[in-house]
């Protein structure tokens, strides 16, 4: 059938022009100079796309449509170069807010003083009046009161209402000479920023602090030390929190889009979401901006926050199923053979269960490094098959202690309570409170750790564990004490305090203790108990004892050597210790690796001072050199792949890191000590001894060699010493 063309167009001309157009197109694509686009080109190389390599680029390719979705090409794509969340954002949110506030100390033992004019004698002056207090300097000039500056760090992800530790000081003029025995009244805490020309401008009120203060006192100490560590002091949990912190990515500038974060927020909620109470599906993450989006944390990770956001970074920006499935090969290969088998593991966490299987399987592989990984990502992802890998690293390894804790810890098993408890019995310090700590995280009811609370202060943990006895104290979040070993008895004769008013005695060979309160107002008031521990600590509390009081009480008893076993402070695992992997050699061992990072440990074993953080890894540095020379039963030498003797003095921070907390750890490791250097000592020792028998004298070296050395008032910093200590008499040191 032919089309008849209108009748006023001759049937001749339309004949003549198609064969024009016909012509003029033949001529367009045959000649190499022509500038018409091909207008089916689009067609033919949609139809005809070839698979492309998914390499890290910027997140507005094109290769995938307006809502994220791949075409159908995509989905046979088999290259896994595949780009991360973490190539396009950075993490805001994890730095400390520093807050400040001036406040008054009340209920001290006439130590205090009226304190001289100065800017924070004016602001709490201010204060006062704002509060309606009657004779504002009439209070100030009292003996019992102390004007004292509070400092404080706001952690981050802290919530509305969560506790944080406050410190307190004097200020170098004022009069005051202790802050022993004090109590911190409400003190409004705020953001300080020094503007030049303007001085110190405040900011919002971010929290609130008050409570009982606890001061760095022992039983032995130099005047000058002492003085300088009673005008200082600490508020375990004394803060509480008006704000509540968030983290947050934010999109780099090459990549900054709307589209982008919104895609980013789609591919971290499918990995992270709960459930509200209607059953609805919510993601952990929402897009606020172009730039910037919100995260919540996810319930597994609360206790390990810095986990958290190393498996976000980890997360596929995009990925296809196939593409998926040959990098779980690719990583699979890599978690058994590779040196970044942490690296691995993470990758492997960030994928879900698709990658369970895989992390299975490494846990029958020889290595404990490969295991321990593994089962850390395991349990993260809710599964409890490599409980006895990470039981095995936690006794084992003191690199990978802190982060099996945190794992065994996010894991709510039967199982992971049993092995917590068995934990408990270890002979390392770090390891038995390490296990404590992560038992009491996971369920603070739990049976066998569950205490009373004294005094409407502090905790009181009885454990009836079958290792040796130990004492423990907290100076960090909480006021805790904790008994390894219900039966421990203290050793007679005794005699010390618990702060000013409260004096505890036991007669040589009496099988009973009495605790004293003395009162001018109220007389004094008595009891009479078993010389076991947990009694005496009962008795203390039910006559007013506060925690900094029992504290200072247990810590002259350990001094004094009146306990059967140590008294530690905060004996935390470390993150950032250094592993060193299985020689391939006979004997020796072979290169090392940091695991983790010292500022990136799981926010359940961490502290909220960054300060203290530094001084901790000093003394932890110090504490190991001085117990290595005296490890006697360490190698002296020993070969190793990859390192020599000149690698020592390189290695000297990284071993320090590997075990700090117990004498136990450090024995299994090499000592610094070579042949060569102790022989020297004993030599020198020696000649020493000789030239005193000689002459009948003593140098003063000979003099510091035989009289016992202690730490000067180290309340929540003890060392044992070589020369043991002192036994303090009864009336002997009435200030301490």
């Amino acid at each position: 059938m032919t089309l008849k063309p209108p009748r006023y167009v001759p049937r001749s001309i339309v004949l003549l022009l198609c064969a024009a157009l016909s012509l003029l197109g033949c001529q367009a694509m045959k000649s190499p100079l022509a500038g018409m686009k091909n207008p089916f080109s689009g067609f033919t190389a949609m139809t005809m796309k070839p698979l492309q390599s998914m390499r890290s680029q910027s997140p507005d390719d094109e290769s995938e449509d307006e809502d994220g979705d791949y075409s159908e090409a995509d989905e046979f794509d088999t290259v896994v170069e595949t780009p991360l969340v973490g190539e396009y954002t950075t993490i805001t949110g994890l730095n400390v807010i520093r807050l400040q506030g001036v406040g008054l100390i009340t209920g001290l033992k006439n130590t205090g003083g009226d304190p001289p004019p100065s800017i924070y004698r004016t602001a709490l002056l201010e204060e006062m009046r704002r509060r309606g207090v009657s004779n504002p300097n009439q209070i100030l000039s009292s003996p019992t009161t102390a004007l004292v500056v509070v400092r404080a760090y706001l952690p981050p992800l802290i919530r509305k209402g969560d506790p944080f530790d406050v410190q307190v000081s004097l200020p170098d003029n004022s009069t005051a000479t202790s802050l022993a025995g004090g109590w911190l009244m409400e003190t409004n805490l705020s953001e300080h920023a020094v503007v030049p020309g303007r001085g110190v401008l405040k900011g919002h009120i971010y929290a609130r602090a008050e409570g009982s203060v606890l001061i760095s006192v022992g039983a032995e100490s130099e005047v000058e030390s002492r003085e300088g560590l009673l005008r200082k002091g600490r508020i375990l949990a004394g803060g509480t929190s008006f704000k509540e912190r968030d983290l947050a990515l934010f999109l780099r500038n090459d990549y900054r889009s709307v589209r982008n974060s919104k895609r980013i927020a789609d591919r971290i909620g499918a990995r992270f979401h709960h459930y509200t109470e209607y059953g609805a599906r919510e993601p952990l993450c929402e897009a606020k901006t172009d730039q910037k989006i919100v995260l919540k944390v996810h319930p597994k990770y609360r206790d390990n926050f810095p986990r958290y956001l190393q498996v976000i970074r980890s997360i596929a920006f995009r990925e296809t199923p196939i593409a998926q499935r040959v990098r779980l090969q690719l990583l699979e290969k890599e978690l058994n053979e590779s040196a970044e088998v942490e690296r691995t593991s993470l990758a492997l966490e960030a994928i879900g269960r698709e990658a369970i299987p895989v992390l299975k399987r490494g846990l029958h592989n020889k290595n404990l490094e490969v295991r321990f990984h593994s089962a850390v990502a395991l349990a993260y992802l809710g599964e409890p098959d490599g409980l006895d890998a990470l039981q095995e690293a936690a006794r084992t390894e003191p690199a990978f202690r802190v982060y099996a804790f945190a794992a065994m810890a996010a894991l709510d098993e039967a199982e992971s309570h049993v092995k917590l408890r068995e934990l408990m019995s270890e002979a390392s310090s770090e390891t038995r409170y390490g296990a404590f700590r992560a038992l009491s995280t996971l369920d603070p009811n739990d049976p066998f750790i569950r205490g009373a609370l004294l005094n409407d202060q502090y905790q009181f943990h009885v454990l009836d564990t079958q290792g040796p006895p130990m004492v423990h104290l907290t100076r960090n979040r909480k006021t805790e004490i904790v008994l390894f070993d219900a039966d421990q008895e203290f050793r007679t004769p005794l005699f010390f305090r618990a702060g000013d008013s409260i004096l505890v005695r036991g007669t040589p060979g009496s099988d009973t203790i009495t605790v004293t309160r003395f009162s001018v107002d109220e007389g004094d008031d008595r009891r009479v108990v078993s010389t076991r521990v947990a009694d005496v600590i009962l008795a203390a509390a039910e006559l007013g004892a506060t925690y900094p009081e029992v504290a200072q009480m247990l810590m002259q008893a350990g001094y004094q050597e009146n306990l059967p076993g140590p008294v530690e402070v905060d004996a935390l695992p470390k993150a950032g210790r250094v592993y060193y992997r299985p020689s391939e050699k006979s004997s020796g061992r072979g290169r090392s690796s940091r695991v983790g990072s010292r500022n990136q440990a799981p926010n359940l074993f961490g502290v909220d001072n960054p300060e203290d953080d530094e001084d901790d890894a000093r003394t932890s540095r110090k504490k190991q050199k001085g117990l290595e020379f005296e490890d006697d039963n360490a190698p002296e030498n020993s070969e190793s792949e990859g390192t020599s003797e000149q690698d020592f003095s390189r290695d000297d921070e990284e071993d320090a890191d590997r075990g700090t907390a117990s004498l136990s750890d450090i024995r299994s490791g090499r000592a610094r000590a070579s042949a060569a250097d102790k022989a020297a000592r004993e030599k020198k020792s020696a000649d020493l001894d000789a030239a005193e028998d000689a002459d009948g004298s003593s140098s003063p070296a000979q003099e510091a060699r035989k009289k016992p050395r202690f730490d000067p008032l180290k309340f929540f910093r003890r060392e044992k010493t070589p020369g043991g200590s002192e036994q303090t008499e009864p009336g002997e040191d009435d200030e301490s």
